[in-house]
């Protein structure tokens, strides 16, 4: 009897921890860039989008990512859906044309990675963006042809 109320609690235990582990973080929140993790020179870096050099204001919901952000004098509003499918978003590419990009946003566990692909000046390019959030920090890795870029935010 003792034996079975162990197994029990045990098999309570690790329902638990997988469940913790499943739980998809809330990156809401307004996102200002780490001056030690900004790109030298300011370059916009590796990334099709994304968060950008901040600030950066990010609203989450069950099925939607949406990220506002300033560019110059422009507004940019970037939307993402959460559940694998594809999301459309019109993108400032090489001397401020309208870049078409096509993202799918997928869930690793508590990470959350944007693939984005885009035609500029007749070629296709393709960046990866890996979220993480450990509190009140924020961390984006965005991978491109120019390479790997890690920035963080502070809320």
């Amino acid at each position: 009897m003792k034996l079975a109320r162990i197994g029990v609690i045990a098999a309570a235990m690790v329902a638990m921890a997988t469940m913790a582990w499943a739980q998809k973080p809330d990156f809401s929140g307004t996102w200002t860039l780490d001056p030690a993790t900004a790109p030298a020179g300011g370059g916009r870096g590796g990334g099709g989008g994304g968060l950008g050099n901040g600030p950066a204001t990010v609203k989450q919901t069950a099925d939607t990512l949406t990220i506002e952000r300033t560019m110059g004098d422009d507004k940019v509003t970037l939307a993402y859906k959460l559940d694998g499918s594809p999301s459309r978003n019109l993108m400032t590419g090489r001397g401020g044309q309208p870049v078409d990009s096509l993202s799918t946003a997928t869930w690793d566990g508590p990470k959350l990675t944007i693939v984005t692909k885009q035609e500029m000046d007749g070629q296709l390019t393709e960046s990866t963006q890996v979220w993480t959030i450990q509190g009140s920090t924020l961390t984006v890795e965005s991978t491109s042809a120019r390479g790997t870029q890690k920035r963080v935010y502070k809320k």
